[in-house]
This record gives structure tokens, C-alpha cells and sequence, in this order.
């Protein structure tokens, strides 16, 4: 697997949310019951200063397939770039940009819409959900833009997915220095494999880590500290020996109070990143 030579920050981002060198932000998904004015405002309340900005905030949520293709292709970039506006007025940094790609294929339009998408949000890289066989297509159009993606993972262990480190191995062999590792540290203990390990071994291929708890066996995800992720040893290893890699919370178990819990999470983090 290749190694990652220069890794400069993604965003000059506010230091509110930087706990000994470690950029603790969220993936706006965490706040996907409400419009994202309303998850601005729940992020600045618990004190947030980067973010991944999820499709979900951007994107129709009716949309599937070929409309959902359309609409990127058409819809005007100021939309992102008011977007954008929005988050840094609040003084968060929105770094990443999800723009998942999972059509099998997508268009080359549609994956160059993306990095246009970025661009005029403001973020400095790309999270994707995609399919392995789409992965050349994006490292081309990466290497265009000169933006970095971050590849997600997901639990499934299936053909085409990125999921095992067998899967890392065959996306980042023989691409660009752009193409990295959205570390989804739920999933990966999910799917039975240890991020923890994997990350001291290949902390130059992330790009970021969402942060979550889940079982193992592909359990459910639960409060922070109630399952089999370790989170405390991940985030512990990035403080020591990799802080340009921003840990972002992924709020994804079911309670009743999302903001309540997204704050109990983040200060989860918070101790294990002083302690």
C-alpha cells in the first residue's frame, strides 16, 4: 500500500474543538433529523469547529438513481458555496464534503461534479462511499482537481465493497497520492477487524476517522464507551502520534435527544484526548 509522503491539514479550522493537537469535529449526518441552519446551530451550541458536511444536509432526500444524478449535474454550485457561507459564520470549518458515489458507474460528469461541489463549500477533501471498481475513475479525477477523497468504509463484507484491509490494500494500490482512508472506526469493528491496529500500521492512507461505537459481529451501534470500538486507544494514538488526522463523531445509535447525545459524545472524546 502506498504511503502518503506530505500531509498538510486539511483547513486553517477553529480551535475551539482541538484537544492536544487533535481536531475534534462531527459529521453533520450525526444531526440528520433537522435541516442544517438547525444542525449549525446544535454544533455551535456544543461547540464544534470543523465538520464533514454530509450529503445528507445538501442533497434532496427524494432523490434516488438517475434523478439524483441530474440534480448534481444541474444544480447551481452557489448552493454549496451559500452552504459553506452558513457553516464559517457560525465558526466552523466545513473541511470535508460527503459525495457518495455508489451507481455502478457513475458518469464522468457526476464524479467531476463533485470535487465542484467541494470547491465551492469550501472543504479540502472528499469522503465517499463508493464500490471498488469505481475507485480509478475518482483517483483520475482527483489527481485533476489536486483534492484528496477518503474512501468509506462500511461493515458488509461483500464483492466491490470497501470493507476488510484486504480492500484498503487493492483500492490504494497503484493510485495517486490523493486517494485515502475515511476510517469508520464502528464499522470496522463491525465487520471483525481491529482499527486501533490498523491505524498505527497505516495512519499516512487516512484521510479522517469517523468515530463510533458498535459491537462486534456486526452489532449495533451503542453510546460511546458500551461497545466493542476502541475509541479511547484510537483517538489516544492520533494525539501521540498522528494529530493532523481530524476525528470526526459520527452520531448514529437512537435516543431521544440527538443534541444531548452528540454532546455526551463529544465529551467523551474530549477527556479521553486530555486524560
Amino acid at each position: 500500500m502506498p504511503g502518503v509522503l506530505m500531509r498538510p491539514r486539511l483547513a486553517c479550522a477553529s480551535r475551539r474543538s482541538t484537544f492536544r493537537g487533535v481536531e475534534l469535529g462531527t459529521q453533520t449526518y450525526s444531526f440528520r433529523d433537522r435541516p442544517l441552519e438547525d444542525a449549525i446551530a446544535a454544533m455551535a451550541h456544543i461547540g464544534f469547529g470543523v465538520c464533514e458536511v454530509s450529503g445528507r444536509h445538501l442533497e434532496p432526500g427524494n432523490l434516488r438513481g438517475t434523478e439524483l444524478r441530474q440534480w448534481r449535474l444541474t444544480v447551481p454550485l452557489e448552493h454549496f458555496a451559500k452552504a459553506g457561507e452558513k457553516l464559517r459564520k457560525a465558526d466552523i470549518e466545513p473541511q470535508i464534503f460527503t459525495y457518495n458515489l455508489t451507481l455502478t458507474p457513475p458518469s464522468d460528469s457526476e464524479i467531476e461534479r463533485g470535487f465542484e461541489m467541494a470547491k465551492a463549500l469550501g472543504a479540502k477533501a472528499i469522503s465517499s462511499s463508493t464500490k471498488l471498481s469505481i475507485v480509478p475513475a475518482i483517483d483520475a479525477a482527483a489527481k485533476r482537481h489536486k483534492m484528496r477523497v477518503g474512501l468509506h468504509n462500511h461493515s458488509l463484507i461483500k464483492q466491490d465493497e470497501i470493507t476488510t484491509p484486504d480492500d484498503f490494500a487493492a483500492a490504494l494500490r497503484s493510485r495517486s497520492e490523493y486517494m485515502a482512508i475515511t476510517l469508520d472506526i464502528g464499522h470496522f469493528t463491525a465487520a471483525g477487524f481491529n482499527p486501533a491496529l490498523w491505524l498505527q500500521q497505516h495512519h499516512r492512507n487516512v484521510l479522517s476517522l469517523h468515530i463510533k461505537d458498535r459491537k462486534k459481529d456486526q452489532g449495533p451501534n451503542v453510546p460511546f464507551g458500551a461497545g466493542d470500538t476502541p475509541i479511547g486507544q484510537v483517538l489516544r494514538y492520533v494525539r501521540d502520534r498522528a494529530h493532523a488526522i481530524p476525528a470526526l463523531i459520527e452520531y448514529e445509535y437512537n435516543a431521544n435527544d440527538t443534541v444531548a447525545e452528540v454532546q455526551k459524545c463529544f465529551e467523551f472524546c474530549k477527556n479521553v484526548l486530555l486524560s
